[in-house]
């Protein structure tokens, strides 16, 4: 699968770029319209438009979403389904944190194995409750 960066957070780093407090909004706006788009050409037709647009009020917004926002459209390539699930990196951050918690709790380990044990113990429960409980994660669709 090609690289996704994830929509929310290239979204949030757009506002670094804006330099009016009252743009803020509508940028946000612009931005997510573009992400919503129904398919990557209708994507990449609304950037444009938008890089134009900004190219007099904002220069370095219009430079930085030229270079950064088509890195968020990987997932027009996938099914609509997956599609909606896969623009932000909201369940690997969950994984990770989790990994952590239950790595900190043992502190110390006896050997590389016993905590790559504990890891993928923790990822197959993981990919279990994703498969049978949580229907938003789940990817057979």
């Amino acid at each position: 699968m090609p690289w996704q960066r994830c929509q929310f957070h290239l979204q949030q780093n757009a506002q670094s770029y804006v330099t009016r407090l009252d743009q803020r909004k509508p940028v946000a706006q612009r931005i997510r319209a573009i992400f919503n788009a129904p398919d990557g050409t209708e994507a990449e037709r609304l950037l444009r438009q938008a890089i134009d647009d900004w190219r007099t009020e904002a220069p370095k917004l219009a430079q930085w979403a030229e270079e950064n926002l088509p890195e968020g459209f990987a997932t027009f390539k996938l099914p609509i389904a997956q599609r909606v699930r896969l623009r932000t990196t909201n369940g690997l951050e969950r994984i990770n944190r989790e990994i952590k918690r239950r790595t900190r709790v043992a502190s110390i380990f006896p050997n590389t194995a016993s905590c790559l044990r504990l890891v993928s113990a923790l990822l197959a429960e993981c990919d279990e409750d994703w498969m049978t409980g949580k229907i938003y994660l789940n990817l057979k669709d």
